[in-house]
């Protein structure tokens, strides 16, 4: 098998993954009519993919199997930003019963890596690993801010989506609101990801690289009153120093 043939071999199996996915199980049948691909074909990637236990066979129909949690999980625990925010992360959310949250920035999106609920948070269904636009949330635009320039050039070139319609897709808007963020070394803004839903954010700087953010996740309508707001600033001001400090001497 040449180069090419493996390499599509490896995307189709991929396609087969994210189309299960989707739609939360599928028997072969449907699997080859979405994919326009012979049944045959696709019985050879499930049966692959089943003794490799990244699917499970339920009566013929497939569906992801739980691997990839332990994966994630075991990713997320290797991860030194993890255990040095995790305190943080929920001890802020103790103290304002907000969500809380630390993120990364991967192939130009927001990660989540942990968060934390509060008893007055709002229920988004956020997890590990879930992927959002690093230009629509101020989680996102407390990294962006600090990528080196020309990253953030490159991600500021692609497609940037709008979530809502207060959402900032414009490359020289953002560019503004990036040097604000990098003036002010935090930044906040509501209603750009999910109407109703504001975040404020301080990067996690160690020696003059970003590591990720952290955020607290509030309804706008709390957002909005300046006190609260310049409270929760100060908290994730604080959280983020913290976060940096335990970093470099972490082992």
């Amino acid at each position: 098998m040449d180069g090419n043939s493996e390499l599509s071999t490896v995307e189709r199996a991929l396609e087969v993954l994210e189309l299960l996915w989707d739609l939360n199980g599928a028997g072969p049948t449907e699997v080859a009519e979405r994919l326009d691909v012979p049944k045959g074909t696709v019985h050879g990637y499930l049966r692959t993919l089943t003794n490799a236990g990244y699917t499970v066979n339920e009566g013929g129909t497939y569906r992801v199997s739980y691997r990839f949690l332990t994966m994630g999980g075991r990713l997320k625990h290797r991860s030194r930003l993890f255990h040095v925010a995790k305190p943080e992360v929920e001890r802020l959310a103790d103290e304002t019963g907000e969500i809380v949250d630390v993120s990364i920035e991967e192939n130009g999106h927001s990660v989540t890596l942990h968060h934390a609920m509060g008893d007055q948070s709002l229920r988004l269904g956020l997890y590990p690993g879930m992927t959002t636009p690093i230009h629509a949330h101020a989680a996102g635009k407390a990294v962006l801010a600090y990528l080196p320039a020309d990253r953030r050039d490159e991600i500021l070139a692609g497609d940037l989506e709008a979530m809502t319609e207060r959402t900032i897709t414009d490359p020289e808007d953002l560019r503004e609101e990036l040097a604000t963020v990098r003036d002010r070394t935090y930044a906040y803004d509501w209603d750009q990801q999910v109407t109703g839903m504001g975040v404020v954010a301080a990067p996690i700087l160690v020696d003059d690289e970003v590591l990720g953010s952290i955020a607290i996740i509030a309804p706008t309508d709390r957002l909005q009153n300046h006190s609260y707001r310049e409270e929760l600033i100060r908290y994730v001001r604080e959280a983020s120093n913290t976060v940096e400090v335990s970093y470099q001497y972490s082992n």
